[in-house]
């Protein structure tokens, strides 16, 4: 009986396994989510690529990745990236006009599970 009980113990364990995953959708988690760019003269572009991972266990769609500020400019993977797999957020800023310290904000929206998540892009633009 032990052993029969431990078959089906096991069959009962993918059987759950299984639905869980399935319920379950994609994860975005971001290798560094701040980079501080220190100090640039005005009138530099700063660039920044934002690597994430989907941890998750479906495929995760970005579908919408917008900056705090239009000086900052995002471009992101826009095909479907399957569990376990890598996209990019390439972050521009330019920094004519904006003399001072900076912190611009980048919101990504997807279908993961944490639907909305944030990267920023900080530093000081020094005057010309």
């Amino acid at each position: 009986m032990v052993s029969c009980g431990n078959s089906a113990n096991k069959d009962a364990e993918t059987v759950d396994t299984t639905v869980n995953e399935s319920a379950k959708g994609g994860k975005v988690e971001f290798d560094e989510s701040v980079f501080d760019f220190g100090e640039v003269k005005e009138g530099e572009i700063v660039e920044k690529i934002y690597t994430y991972t989907n941890t998750g266990t479906a495929p995760v769609i970005l579908s919408q990745v917008s900056a705090s500020c239009g000086c900052t400019t995002p471009s992101y993977t826009q095909t479907p990236v399957l569990p376990g797999k890598s996209g990019e957020v390439k972050v521009s800023f330019d920094s004519n006009g904006q003399v001072g310290k900076q912190q611009k904000i980048v919101t990504i929206v997807s279908n993961a599970d944490n639907r909305v998540t944030t990267i920023q892009l900080k530093g000081e633009v020094l005057p010309k």
